[in-house]
């Protein structure tokens, strides 16, 4: 990754410095449903957009929104859209649509908590395909996640996921705004541009892929293993996380997006304490970072599992680390009574209260046979 021009610092709030790296990274046409928290991404890239030479569109609702971006990112323009769960969950068949017909979308999910976590890994369409999802901690990794999204979607023609929640939608932050280079993509040779009209060679974009008599192309078994062989092939090279203190840890903590923020603070807390504890960050959800997740976990005693939700990270934390039975879930559900945030257990207090409380239980590696 290179930067082709300077940086310029800026104090944006998370939906202003997103869109602004998404006019960096060339995006030109939005389209949204206005929806708490994604109703500030949704405004600024209205007021941007034009600027431009851009078009932001405010749907009647997600399902047309979803297909406005799909039918702009056919054409060839780097397109995008988004909501929090309630929304996208409504455009999970036109999700399934862009994967298996293989047109790359970015999608900006602003969550109100973390229980968007299967809708993001499992999804809600048909088909065999996946999302890369990345889960940025904080505004300033949102803004280059954002590039790298755009980057991703093409380089893959694919759909992607953003996976925000209120605190990186409405905190302002001082951010540098500058186009990311992420390296060389193919050439849109699919796009539907118009330029092969009568010429024989015209294009289409279709599920099924049985292309033009004199072309038939793969047909549906070869389009549909082609695509599976495809986010296999994604999930061995696209995974990214960040490991913190984990060398020595007895004890690792695992969380995701701005939770690890509020996990890292207790780290750093219990370790001037003198607890051996680490923190693990999956950056994708998916593919989910197996490789090093099991790396980061192989001395430790207990792997603690922080996520607002019931447990649903746990299963692929469960699944991957090192030793299943060293593992602990010390997250929960914890709403907001508005329902459109966090409850009180995201906070520095509690975590560490939980934390503390397993520390106080024997391991299995304690544990007499």
């Amino acid at each position: 990754m290179t930067a082709t021009q300077a940086p310029r610092l800026q104090l944006l709030d998370g939906g202003a410095a997103i869109t602004a790296s998404a006019l960096a990274a060339g995006c030109r046409f939005f389209a949204g449903y206005p929806m708490s928290p994604f109703t500030g991404l949704l405004e600024s890239m209205s007021r941007e957009l034009p600027e431009v030479g851009g078009v932001c569109m405010n749907a009647e609702s997600e399902i047309e929104a979803v297909n406005m971006a799909l039918g702009a990112s056919a054409a060839g323009t780097r397109a995008a859209t988004g909501s929090c769960g309630q929304g996208i969950a409504l455009m999970q068949e036109a999700v399934a649509e862009m994967a298996l017909n293989e047109t790359p979308m970015v999608l900006f999910n602003m969550a109100r908590n973390q229980q968007d976590y299967f809708q993001c890994t499992r999804g809600g369409g048909w088909g065999d395909y996946r999302t890369i999802t990345l889960a940025p901690k904080d505004v300033p990794e949102a803004v280059e996640h954002t590039q790298l999204l755009f980057h991703l979607a093409e380089k893959y023609r694919a759909p992607v996921i953003m996976y925000g929640d209120p605190i990186l939608a409405q905190t302002q932050v001082g951010v540098e705004i500058r186009e990311l280079d992420f390296g060389p993509l193919p050439p849109k040779d699919w796009a539907l541009d118009g330029s092969t009209g009568g010429s024989g060679r015209s294009r289409q974009i279709w599920t099924w892929a049985m292309g033009k008599t004199t072309d038939p192309g793969l047909g549906p078994d070869g389009q549909w293993r082609m695509i599976a062989e495809k986010f296999a092939a994604i999930e061995a090279v696209e995974q990214r996380s960040e490991s913190y203190l984990v060398e020595d840890a007895e004890t690792v903590v695992v969380a995701f997006g701005t939770a690890a923020l509020f996990a890292a603070h207790v780290v750093d807390e219990l370790r001037a304490q003198g607890h051996l504890v680490g923190l693990f960050r999956p950056i994708t959800l998916w593919p989910f970072p197996a490789t090093a997740l099991e790396a980061a976990t192989r001395s430790a005693r207990r792997v603690l599992v922080f996520e607002l939700n019931a447990g649903q990270m746990l299963d692929d934390v469960r699944q991957y680390v090192y030793d299943r039975d060293t593992v602990r879930f010390i997250g929960g559900v914890s709403i907001h009574d508005s329902g459109m945030s966090f409850g009180p257990l995201l906070d520095a207090a509690p975590i560490k209260e939980r934390i503390l409380a397993e520390l106080d239980r024997p391991s299995t590696q304690e544990v007499a046979p």
